[in-house]
């Protein structure tokens, strides 16, 4: 049986200075299986990409964060980025929709810098994770048990270290849509 995602809805998170490959190919693997990807940021303004620090192409968001509800959603993809996530986890409404998309059991995946967002939603205590070598401390000291592979599985939350672990960490996030499929269509 070949798998898909098809029809499932995923989040996507960011701001200006998302690191581009790490939300345009997962983004792009996922609709080229089916599923619907909504982008939220702090506004409907065309946002930023970097690569390696330099300026790399713009994204017109779909939505800004306070308006999507998480029940709507299959999953949530957090893409990295220094800048990024460094804003994000200011913003009231993407942390609340993180500790949402966690309430719910939903797959959280997070690549690179992203997992900054996951310590600040205080969802790494005791959970295996991974992530840019920068913040593995902030890692440890949020309670993580921090592994350094191209993705770490724990539940349902998803984490990966850099561009080289995108295919790696994009295949955990449709395995874990279809596992929470599943289950859903067992219960």
């Amino acid at each position: 049986m070949t798998k898909t995602i098809n029809g499932a809805n995923i989040l996507i998170l960011a701001s200006d200075g998302f690191e581009y490959s790490e939300l345009t190919e997962p983004r792009d693997r996922l609709i080229e299986l089916g599923a619907n990807v909504t982008l939220a940021a702090p506004s409907t303004d065309p946002i930023t990409g970097e690569s390696g620090g330099e300026t790399k192409g713009e994204i017109t968001p779909d939505t800004t964060l306070d308006t999507p509800d998480a029940e709507d959603y299959d999953a949530l993809l957090l893409p990295g980025g220094q800048r990024n996530p460094d804003n994000l986890r200011m913003k009231e409404d993407a942390i609340a929709l993180i500790k949402a998309f966690a309430d719910q059991g939903k797959p959280i995946a997070a690549i690179c810098h992203a997992p900054w967002l996951l310590v600040e939603a205080d969802l790494l205590r005791g959970r295996t994770a991974t992530s840019w070598p920068s913040l593995r401390t902030d890692l440890r000291n949020a309670g993580a048990n921090v592994v350094d592979r191209e993705v770490a599985v724990d539940g349902n939350i998803i984490t990966s270290r850099n561009p080289d672990d995108i295919p790696a960490f994009t295949q955990a996030l449709v395995d874990a849509i279809e596992t929470a499929d599943q289950t859903a269509e067992a219960a």
